[in-house]
C-alpha cells in the first residue's frame, strides 16, 4: 500500500480532513500523499479555456503548498508526497485508490442532487467506486470525548464484515472502544417484531463481531440493537464518536454505482468522519 491519500480541493481547503489524514498517516506510519486534480476547462473559446486552465493550476499549486506546510507543522518528520494531476478529481482519486490504504476527502456540504450530478462532485462517486476505504470528513472528530469511541454499523451482510474488521483495527490504533450497532427498522407489519425478532438480531450481531475481541484484546467491544431508521439512529449513535465505520451496501443507484442508501444518507447526516469500507473480510 502506498500510504494515506488526501484529495486537496483548491477551491475550499478542508482543514479537518487534512488534520485527520495527517494524524492517520502518522498513526499507521505511512506516507501521506497530497493530491490535487485540476479538472479540464470547457469554455467555448480555446483562449478562454487555456486561461482558465492556467488559473486553476496556479490555484492548485498554491493549495497543495499550503497543505504541505500545515502538515509539516502538525507532524515534523512525517513522510509527504505531493502530486498535481490533470483530470476530473473523482476519477483521479478513484484511480489512485487502487494503491492506497485509505483515501480522505473533505465535504463541501453539497445537497444531494448537487453532490450526485455536479461535474465537480467527489464524495459520492469516490465512496461508491474506490478500491480502498474512503474517509469523508465534514467536521473535526470528537477527540475530547472520553472514553474515545469508534462506532461501526452492522447489518449481517457480507459487506459489513469488512467494516467490522476495519473498525476493530482503527479502534486499536486509537486506543478506543468499539461500539457495534445494529439498527432494526420498524416494519410495516408487526410479524416478527417481538422478542424473538430482537433475540435473532442480537444473535446475528454477536456473530458479526465474534472472534475480534480475541484478536484485539485491547479493544472493548459493546453491542447494541436499536430500533428506527438506520441513517437517523447511526447518526445519533455517532454524534460523539471519533468516526463511524460502515460497509458499502446495495447495488444500482446513480450511474450503476454501488452505494447503499444508508451510506449515502450518512455522508450527509453523520456528525463525525464517515469511513466507508468496500469488499468483505475473511474474518478474524
Amino acid at each position: 500500500m502506498n500510504g494515506v491519500l488526501l484529495g486537496v480541493d483548491p477551491r475550499e481547503q478542508s482543514v479537518p480532513a487534512l488534520v485527520w489524514a495527517a494524524d492517520e498517516a502518522a498513526r499507521r506510519r505511512l506516507v501521506l500523499r497530497l493530491v490535487v486534480a485540476v479538472p479540464p476547462a470547457h469554455d467555448g473559446l480555446r483562449y478562454d479555456a487555456l486561461a482558465r486552465q492556467s488559473a486553476l493550476r496556479i490555484r492548485a499549486e498554491s493549495a497543495i503548498a499550503d497543505a504541505e506546510d500545515l502538515v509539516r507543522e502538525l507532524h515534523d518528520g512525517l513522510r509527504i508526497a505531493t502530486e498535481l494531476v490533470n483530470g476530473v478529481p473523482a476519477t483521479v482519486l478513484c484511480d489512485m485508490a487502487q494503491h492506497a490504504a485509505l483515501v480522505v476527502v473533505g465535504s463541501r456540504r453539497l445537497g444531494r442532487p448537487a453532490e450526485m450530478f455536479s461535474e465537480s462532485s467527489v464524495v459520492a462517486p469516490l465512496t461508491a467506486r474506490a478500491d480502498c476505504p474512503v474517509v469523508v470528513v465534514r467536521a473535526p472528530e470528537h477527540s475530547t470525548v472520553h472514553p474515545p469511541t469508534v462506532v461501526v454499523g452492522v447489518d449481517g451482510s457480507t459487506s459489513s464484515r469488512a467494516a467490522v474488521a476495519f473498525a476493530v483495527e482503527e479502534a486499536s490504533l486509537r486506543e478506543a472502544r468499539l461500539r457495534a450497532v445494529w439498527v432494526w427498522p420498524r416494519p410495516v407489519l408487526a410479524h416478527g417484531d417481538g422478542e424473538e425478532g430482537l433475540a435473532e438480531r442480537r444473535r446475528l450481531l454477536a456473530e458479526s463481531v465474534a472472534g475480534w475481541a480475541e484478536r484485539y484484546p485491547d479493544v472493548a467491544v459493546s453491542q447494541e440493537v436499536l430500533r428506527g431508521h438506520p441513517v437517523e439512529r447511526l447518526a445519533l449513535a455517532s454524534q460523539e464518536s471519533l468516526s463511524l465505520v460502515v460497509g458499502r451496501l446495495g447495488r444500482g443507484g446513480y450511474s450503476g454505482m454501488r452505494l447503499g442508501s444508508t451510506v449515502h444518507g450518512l455522508l450527509h447526516r453523520a456528525p463525525c468522519p464517515v469511513i466507508t469500507v468496500p469488499g468483505e473480510s475473511a474474518g478474524p
